[in-house]
């Protein structure tokens, strides 16, 4: 567990670092998007990798751990977003953006290292290509929970499925390196 921990933040450190480029690129531009369109935005990049994974070729040159670094930013992102809904600022303050996507990384690690411990590992073994399905069925499931207006009878919300996303994510770039 002790490495796991070390690949995470390694993984995370990535995806922050592009993030926060990005950030002074952009400004918070993705306060624009909707909760539904977060979700394609995800599904797009999962798609994606599932496409080059079954056909074994790709013609546009974006690498597949970039694909997933998207993932998890998008879902970071969401998450930001499903926190500030009430918020109307387009533009948020660097360091209130940063504080934010740091403090759902340590929710989402916590909970990797929760599920980590119960299931001891087993992402270790799995395939790509099952992360990838996974991730993508945490998709349809947000989808199903997005056209239900956030409604559920006994499953969780969307946030603990974006969560999800972002540690199968975090496997992927792991297993990818």
């Amino acid at each position: 567990m002790q490495n796991t921990s070390k690949q995470y933040d390694a993984a995370i450190a990535q995806c922050k670092d592009i993030f926060l480029k990005k950030m002074k690129d952009y400004g918070t531009a993705w306060r624009n998007l909707r909760p539904k369109s977060l979700t394609d935005q995800i599904f797009i990049k999962a798609q994606r990798i599932k496409s080059i994974e079954e056909k074994g070729t790709q013609k546009i040159g974006d690498s597949i751990a970039g694909e997933y670094i998207g993932i998890i930013n998008y879902c970071l992102i969401a998450l930001i977003q499903l926190e500030l809904k009430d918020d109307t600022r387009m533009e948020l303050p660097f360091d209130e953006v940063e504080k934010l996507f740091s403090k759902y990384v340590a929710q989402t690690k916590k909970l990797m290292e929760d599920k980590n411990h119960d299931y001891g590992e087993a992402w270790r073994d799995m395939r790509m290509s099952s992360l990838t399905d996974l991730i993508l069925m945490k998709i349809f499931r947000v989808k199903q929970i997005e056209d239900h207006d956030g409604k559920t009878i006994i499953s969780e919300g969307v946030d603990a499925n974006y969560m999800d996303m972002i540690n199968y994510a975090v496997f992927a770039l792991i297993k990818h390196s």
